[in-house]
């Protein structure tokens, strides 16, 4: 077929969206600014010496190779929708139809230069684990993990508190393993009152079972005023002292929008309707992280709906040059589904509009999690069948 698709970003929603563009017989490049897709839900194992850094990427090369794709490695950096053009550090792209899904920026709190994420730059998860390593060679620590809000974003579906969960629990069990685990404080910290609560009331109070059992101790409630290189400093000019500081921030918008004349929210996320179609252009789509999420006040941005909008977007695209009426809307499939993992089990939670559940694993949790990272790497790279819906 001869329309040009065009995916900027190459992580979950992009690499899907390639994939099932590919499917349909179209013409498709994907632009990423990195040379591989990195599998962020299962980085929490870097810094504990369980999965090296290669272990949690695949070669963008080579997934293009497999699934007949063009790559371009290089950063999308500006939009001109009346050319259907968009403007990279080094060329410019056209497109008959545009898929974006650059993911987000982070909400920018003073002294985050002093803290390490899970879930910003790779390369990240090497100097979390670096850093942790000294800490175990000095016999011991203080260990502070948290996540903030952000006051754009009423909704707060672009908080992605569960990585920073499964690095407590990770952190203590691998610690425990090295008889160290009484020589350490590790402290969970968050702005909220009731952090982790969008899970659902069930699996929320039982978490307080996974923290006295782990042993971590709890700052709640405390708006973070800034970071030093040693402490986590607090609205009321409290402090948690910290050797090391993990934050996970929450998710603002891409630089990306500020050079396009895209429609966003107040949080800077790119206005899409049910179909993923950016509002008033009609051949725009904008998937993952990127876009606004419309949905129930617990409604989460995670990589398996960043699928299903890749998916949603592919099928319509596809109806839209066909002539054919069906559409398909992601709001069907808002949930949230999480394996949590903490390195000797794992829990797993599943919330829609109708349940919410949590059930612990211990033991074989943890090996399904490891599971799904092998199955997710080799079904991607077409060595294995992908089995529907995972």
């Amino acid at each position: 077929m001869s329309n040009k698709i065009l995916i900027l970003g190459g992580g979950f929603a992009g690499l899907e969206a390639a994939i099932k563009m590919r499917k349909k017989k179209y013409d498709v490049t994907l632009v990423s600014d990195r040379p591989y897709f990195f599998i962020y839900p299962i980085s929490i194992w870097i810094p504990t010496h369980k999965k090296s850094f290669e272990d949690v990427q695949i070669d963008l090369k080579v997934l293009a190779k497999k699934h007949g794709f063009n790559l371009v490695l290089d950063k999308a950096v500006g939009l001109n929708t009346e050319n259907n053009e968009v403007q990279l550090e080094n060329s410019k792209l056209n497109y008959d139809y545009l898929i974006i899904a650059l993911g987000m920026h982070k909400v920018k709190t003073p002294g985050m230069e002093h803290t390490l994420t899970i879930c910003g730059k790779p390369e990240e998860s090497l100097s979390i684990r670096d850093r942790l390593d000294k800490l175990v060679e000095q016999g011991s620590g203080r260990i502070a993990i948290g996540f903030g809000g952000n006051p754009k974003d009423p909704t707060a579906t672009a908080v992605r508190g569960g990585p920073a969960f499964e690095l407590l629990f990770n952190f203590s069990h691998y610690l425990k393993q090295k008889s160290l685990r009484d020589k350490f404080e590790i402290t969970f910290f968050a702005p909220m009152k009731e952090p982790g609560k969008r899970m659902g009331e069930k699996p929320y109070k039982k978490m307080d079972v996974f923290f006295k059992h782990y042993k971590i101790n709890t700052r709640l409630g405390k708006k973070i005023d800034h970071f030093d290189h040693d402490a986590v400093v607090f609205g009321d000019d409290s402090r948690l002292e910290s050797d090391l500081t993990i934050f996970i921030a929450a998710g603002s918008g891409h630089s990306f929008i500020e050079n396009s004349n895209l429609p966003t929210s107040e949080a800077g996320f790119v206005r899409i309707n049910e179909l993923c179609r950016v509002q008033s252009h009609r051949n725009i789509y904008a998937i993952g992280d990127i876009a606004a999420i419309a949905g129930p006040n617990w409604a989460a941005k995670q990589g398996h709906l960043a699928e299903v909008m890749a998916d949603t977007a592919a099928f319509n695209i596809h109806n839209e040059i066909r002539s054919v009426g069906k559409r398909k809307s992601y709001w069907e499939h808002l949930n949230i589904v999480c394996v949590m993992d903490s390195g000797d089990g794992a829990a797993f939670i599943k919330r829609t509009k109708n349940t919410e559940f949590i059930i612990p694993l211990p033991i074989i949790g943890h090996w399904m999690k490891k599971g799904w990272g092998w199955y997710f790497k080799h079904s991607k790279l077409k060595n294995i069948p992908r089995i529907p819906g995972m």
